[in-house]
């Protein structure tokens, strides 16, 4: 999945191919597709990178494109994001990933956001070619994210309000995961009604009826898979065997 008008992530001068490999991974987590590469150190294409990206690297890496500059790497970008915990002297609004991301998300023209070596970050002419400084807040007593958590944390705000909410969709679940249905559940009760019966836990007479109802409400009020009816029909069969 690609989501439409998506930022381009701009690397710039980064030294480790296992770092642009995770980035890319990180990228593709949240539908980001497109990677610009700005004067890698180690060369490219980077083995290491592609051993990192894993199922990453078809998607991501084999499309990267290199500049020798990140003016260069600009080309078609209407705004840009630099992430940074430097250059508040230049005049530029300073963002949080979530505020930029939404930004990002109601502009039409492609953006991009840039991220700088891993040893260094971003210096002030790179900074300078960016439209806004994206900031964010962490421990002051240490504020180090690696490369590929930067990523992450921005793809995850890009897509936040892009991307299905659920973790698993319900078409993607098992049946095991897969809610019981009413039928199933009223199978369960007729089940622990009978051998509950036949153990004498209904007593006194009297009050039989309403402890009946009182399970069979239980039932109905838990959110029961179609796994979990499976194991308690088990644990009843197991505790029953003569």
């Amino acid at each position: 999945m690609q989501i439409e008008r998506s930022p381009v992530i701009i690397l710039v001068r980064p030294q480790m191919g296992e770092n642009i490999g995770a980035a890319a991974r990180a990228m593709l987590n949240f539908g980001l597709t497109e990677m610009r590469l700005v004067d890698p150190r180690d060369g490219w294409p980077n083995p290491k990178a592609v051993a990192m990206a894993s199922g990453a690297a078809g998607r991501v890496l084999d499309h990267a494109r290199v500049y020798p500059t990140l003016a260069d790497a600009m080309e078609g970008i209407e705004y840009a994001y630099a992430t940074t915990a430097r250059g508040r002297e230049l005049t530029k609004p300073v963002l949080t990933p979530e505020a930029a991301m939404r930004d990002a998300r109601a502009r039409e023209g492609r953006s991009a956001i840039i991220f700088g070596p891993e040893r260094t970050g971003l210096e002030n002419d790179d900074i300078a070619r960016a439209s806004a400084i994206v900031t964010v807040p962490v421990n002051p007593d240490f504020p180090s994210l690696n490369l590929a958590q930067a990523v992450l944390l921005m793809g995850y705000e890009y897509g936040r309000d892009i991307l299905p909410p659920e973790p698993a969709p319900h078409l993607r679940r098992g049946i095991a995961e897969t809610p019981a249905d009413r039928i199933e559940i009223e199978r369960l009760g007729d089940h622990y009604d009978d051998q509950l019966t036949q153990a004498g836990f209904f007593f006194p007479e009297t009050k039989a009826a309403s402890m009946r109802l009182n399970l069979r409400n239980m039932w109905s009020r838990l959110a029961l898979t179609q796994g979990d009816v499976r194991i308690l029909h088990g644990i009843l069969r197991q505790l029953t065997r003569r």
